[in-house]
């Protein structure tokens, strides 16, 4: 009989490819999967999908009410349910499944994807990233199975509480057919477009990069996700009368994300050295880019310079500012050469940077599991 793993995250599971991703080579490898994660009230339908998916719907939506309330559902949850692994993403499922997984004496995972309590919305809030961190160094110390996305978080974690830590990157699905862009909206007309996908959070340089619009009259700024900035960077634009030259998509199911990664001239990730989680993201929408043939534009932090300097397959940004953000674009685009170099270059880099180049580290940490 095939062992059974239940996976948990409390993300909306239509937009999370990373976990789609971990869950579905399991599912291929012969495992049985239950993914649960939480259902909003603008949730969209999920696709089908080869694995049990199933979405708590709940009465609270973000702040310490939703995470109490979540975490109850989930320890009753994998209580009342039979699982040969337990695999929990990130530190805001943790509790639950370290709790049930010492009650049954089950096998944990512990899959963390960036570094929770230096994310920036906690920084002004010192009691709740103490409670966070104090969760985090009772039970860390104690897990077995532990990998995250990039060796500068490896190091931080391993240096921390000195039990080894496994890297998983997250990659994109390599493209066995190139996906045909969605048909390019009329009023964008033939101006070159600068891509943000991702999560629309606190230090991500969204809102700067909509003021930098202001000097970039050939260009449009797509913007594709949500997040605790959304409304206020849909705020700015209206305030700087910026309608036609930037555009709010909101979320899209991963499935369908490639089809507008594909239609960039030119990538973005700017996130800024504001916080230890920042400071050695590597964030997945750089590599969704290299996947998409898309030149990219990134911050010098340490793990994305290291990705586009290895590949050159762009360049980075030095300054936050909105004129320099301006200069940075145009100098980009005055060089067609350097561009069309960079191009080429993804063609060469996705053939490496793809999940199923990666998925043997993950098959390999679930088959050493005793």
């Amino acid at each position: 009989m095939a062992k059974k793993i239940i996976v948990s995250v409390t993300t909306d599971l239509v937009t999370d490819q990373r976990v789609h991703k971990v869950c579905s080579s399991l599912d291929k490898e012969g495992y049985a999967i239950v993914l649960v994660g939480r259902q909003k009230n603008d949730s969209a339908p999920l696709s089908n999908r080869l694995y049990t998916a199933q979405r708590f719907r709940l009465i609270f939506e973000k702040g310490f009410l939703f995470y109490m309330e979540y975490n109850i559902r989930l320890f009753f949850f994998l209580l009342f349910s039979k699982a040969d692994i337990l695999v929990a993403n990130d530190l805001d499922t943790l509790l639950p499944n370290y709790l049930i997984s010492k009650l049954k004496n089950i096998p944990l995972v512990y899959d963390n994807h960036e570094y929770f309590t230096g994310v920036p919305e906690l920084i002004d809030r010192p009691f709740v990233r103490g409670v966070w961190k104090g969760l985090e160094r009772f039970i860390f110390p104690k897990l077995k199975y532990i990998y995250t996305e990039n060796e500068s978080k490896r190091k931080l974690f391993e240096e921390e509480y000195n039990v080894p830590v496994s890297v998983i990157r997250n990659l994109p699905m390599s493209y066995t057919v190139k996906p045909k862009p969605v048909a390019r909206p009329e009023w964008i007309g033939d101006r070159k477009i600068i891509l943000y996908q991702g999560a629309v959070n606190k230090d991500r340089g969204i809102e700067e990069m909509v003021e930098a619009m202001l000097y970039l009259d050939e260009f449009v700024f797509i913007i594709i996700g949500k997040g605790d900035v959304y409304e206020n960077v849909h705020a700015k634009i209206l305030k700087l009368k910026l309608q036609n030259r930037v555009r709010l998509i909101g979320q899209l199911p991963f499935e369908s994300l490639p089809q507008y990664t594909s239609l960039a001239t030119l990538g973005i990730s700017i996130e800024k050295d504001t916080n230890i989680s920042y400071r050695y993201c590597l964030p997945n929408k750089i590599f969704d880019y290299i996947q998409a043939g898309v030149p990219v534009l990134t911050s010098t932090l340490l793990e994305m310079k290291n990705v586009v300097e290895k590949y050159n397959v762009g360049t980075f940004l030095y300054s936050h500012q909105a004129e320099e953000i301006a200069n940075t674009v145009k100098g980009i685009f005055s060089n067609p050469e350097k561009l069309e170099e960079w191009k080429k270059n993804t063609v060469v880099a996705s053939a490496e940077l793809n999940w199923e180049n990666e998925e043997s580290l993950l098959l390999k940490i679930y088959k050493d599991i005793q």
